[in-house]
């Protein structure tokens, strides 16, 4: 998906008792770009402009590599490994693949659309006006990972482990957190309102800084009165 992004620069949004700090989206514009010709991918590689079309990079080494200005459709990601890579004004549509290592990565100005992928590693990633529409993602790892300005929209998570993670500015807009790990995350202007199924595993105690709606507390409600230690009786 080239193009710019819905969305715009964010801001705040009136919900009628104050103002929800919006997260501010990826405008991407993505030029001509040079279909890839090559074989996987080469560690600290220098990827400009580059179009990936149905690349199986399954168990390439990319280590450290920059994709400025890429876009990456229906690649398979099967355990390729991506520490510390560099994805900036990028759109990522379609990729697939379980055991994909982006561990310390840096995501700034990217989409990624429909993507189907199974414990990604992004532990100690830093994300920035990064959006996620659509797709099924499973058992993500994004402990300690820093996600400012990042919208999850219209997607699946099951499972995903946001432990020690720093949120800013991160929406998760008409999609299903399953199973959420949100152990000693620290939340600023996080909006949870619009989840359609909010699971939340472990961390209850840790949405300070979230806004829920009025059906989700009720739902909620029990998680945090075990939390304080209330018992709640007939």
């Amino acid at each position: 998906m080239a193009g710019r992004s819905s969305g715009g620069r964010g801001g705040a949004r009136a919900d009628g008792k104050g103002a929800v700090a919006v997260a501010r989206r990826p405008e991407v514009r993505l030029p001509a770009l040079v279909a890839y010709d090559g074989e996987g991918l080469e560690p600290d590689g220098d990827y400009d402009g580059v179009r990936f079309e149905e690349v199986d990079l399954a168990d390439a080494s990319g280590a450290g590599a920059r994709f400025m200005d890429c876009a990456l459709r229906g690649c398979a990601l099967d355990r390729a490994e991506l520490v510390r890579s560099r994805f900036i004004d990028s759109v990522l549509t379609g990729v697939r693949g379980v055991g994909t290592d982006l561990a310390g990565a840096s995501l700034r100005d990217v989409e990624i659309v429909d993507a189907r992928l199974g414990g990604t590693q992004l532990h100690g990633a830093v994300l920035e006006r990064v959006l996620v529409r659509g797709g099924k993602i499973d058992y993500l790892n994004l402990r300690r990972a820093r996600l400012k300005d990042v919208v999850f929209e219209g997607c699946v998570l099951a499972e995903p482990d946001f432990g020690g993670a720093q949120l800013v500015r991160v929406e998760f807009r008409d999609c299903v957190l399953r199973r959420a790990d949100f152990s000693a995350v620290r939340m600023e202007s996080v909006d949870l309102r619009t989840v359609t199924e909010l699971d939340i595993a472990r961390g209850v105690e840790r949405l300070a800084g979230a806004v829920i709606s009025p059906s989700q507390l009720m739902e909620l409600a029990p998680a945090f009165a075990a939390q304080i230690g209330v018992r709640v009786e007939s």
